[in-house]
C-alpha cells in the first residue's frame, strides 16, 4: 500500500491549523492544473465552483481544491488561494488574465472550539504557502481540525476525528484518497467493528446511532459534513472522473453509518494527474478502498482538542 494523496506526482498538500479556535484549512494543490470532478451525496453542503466540474463545461482543470471548516464562512479560505495562484501565474487564461479554478467545500465545526473565528482568505494562503509533495499530515489538523463523528447526543458527547490520507497501488496505477471526517454517523474499521460512537451521556459507553435514532421522536442534529480528494495517476475526462467520485462515495458507506443525510454535506473531489490508461470501474473501486482506509485513519490520528476526547484518551 502506497502512503498518501501526494503520491500522485505533481500534487501537494498544505494545511494551516488553529488549535485554538479548533479550525483550519486543507488545500490539495496542483499549480499546472488537473482534470477534476465532483460528487456531492448529503444534503447540506457548502460548495463554491463545484459547476465547473460538471461534465461539458468550459474549464477543463482546477488548480486547487479547498477544503476548511467554518460552515459557509469558511468558503472565503478559497479566495486566499485563488490570489495565491494567480500571483504565481497559474489559471484559466482569459487575455492578459489567468483566472485560478479553485473549488472548494466545508464543514460545521462551530459548536467546538470559538465558533467565531473561521477559516478566510489568510488562513488560506498560508496553507498555500506551507504545501509540499511530503505525506500528508494527518489527524487534527488542517480542514480536520474540528472535526468530530458520532453526534446523536450533541458535540459534547461525540469523539473527536480528523484528517486522514491513504493510497493503492495495483502495478503503475496509484489511487489515492485525503478525507477531513465530520460526520454526524459512527465510525467503523474495514472489518465492522465499531470504532467511533456515540457516548452515551449516562454511561460514557459508545452506543450505536441508527439503535438511538430509531427510538427519537425529533431533534437536530446539525454541525456535520464529511469532504474527500481523491486522485489518480490514470488519464480520466470529467465523465470518467464523476463514475469515480460515485464510486468512491462507497468508500464513505463502508466506513461511517449511517451516512449521506440530511445533516451531512457529504462531498468528494476526484483529480485525473497522469497519462496512465486504466479501466474506470478498477479506478473506482481502488478510491472507494482508499476513502474507507482514510476514514479509518482520520478517527485513529486524532488528538483531543476542544473538550472532545479522542479514541487515543478514550481508549483502555
Amino acid at each position: 500500500m502506497a502512503a498518501g494523496l501526494t503520491d500522485i506526482s505533481g500534487i501537494k498538500v498544505g494545511v494551516y491549523t488553529d488549535t485554538s479556535a479548533v479550525t483550519g484549512v486543507t488545500v490539495v494543490l496542483v499549480e499546472d492544473g488537473a482534470r477534476a470532478a465532483v460528487e456531492v451525496r448529503g444534503s447540506a453542503p457548502g460548495t463554491r465552483e463545484t459547476d465547473l466540474l460538471r461534465p461539458g463545461q468550459l474549464v477543463g482543470e482546477m488548480q486547487a481544491v479547498v477544503l476548511a471548516g467554518g460552515s459557509a464562512f469558511g468558503l472565503d479560505a478559497a479566495s486566499g488561494v485563488t490570489a495565491y495562484l494567480e500571483e504565481k501565474g497559474c489559471g484559466f487564461p482569459a487575455g492578459n488574465y489567468y483566472v485560478p479554478i479553485v473549488p472548494a467545500a466545508v464543514l460545521f465545526d462551530l459548536f467546538i472550539g470559538d465558533g467565531k473565528v473561521r477559516p478566510d482568505a489568510a488562513m488560506g494562503r498560508r496553507a498555500c504557502m506551507a504545501a509540499t509533495a511530503d505525506p500528508v499530515q494527518e489527524g487534527s489538523v488542517g480542514a480536520g481540525t474540528g472535526a468530530t463523528v458520532a453526534k446523536i447526543y450533541g458535540t459534547a458527547w461525540s469523539v473527536k476525528s480528523g484528517q486522514g490520507s491513504a493510497a493503492v497501488q495495483k502495478g503503475e496505477l496509484i489511487v489515492a484518497a485525503l478525507v477531513a471526517v465530520n460526520a454526524f454517523g459512527d465510525i467503523f474499521d474495514r472489518k465492522g467493528k465499531l470504532l467511533a460512537g456515540p457516548r452515551n451521556p449516562e454511561t460514557g459507553k459508545m452506543d450505536l446511532t441508527t439503535e438511538v435514532l430509531v427510538n427519537m421522536t425529533g431533534g437536530a442534529f446539525s454541525g456535520n459534513t464529511t469532504l474527500g480528494v481523491v486522485a489518480t495517476n490514470a488519464s480520466f475526462d470529467s465523465t470518467a472522473l464523476t463514475k469515480v467520485c460515485q464510486l468512491a462515495h462507497d468508500g464513505l458507506a463502508r466506513s461511517i453509518w449511517p451516512v449521506h443525510t440530511m445533516w451531512d454535506g457529504d462531498t468528494v473531489f476526484a483529480l485525473s494527474k497522469g497519462d496512465l490508461t486504466a479501466d474506470v470501474n478498477l479506478v473506482g473501486l481502488l478510491a472507494a478502498e482508499a476513502i474507507a482506509i482514510a476514514v479509518e485513519r482520520a478517527v485513529i490520528k486524532a488528538t483531543s482538542l476542544g473538550d472532545v476526547p479522542s479514541l487515543r484518551d478514550l481508549a483502555p
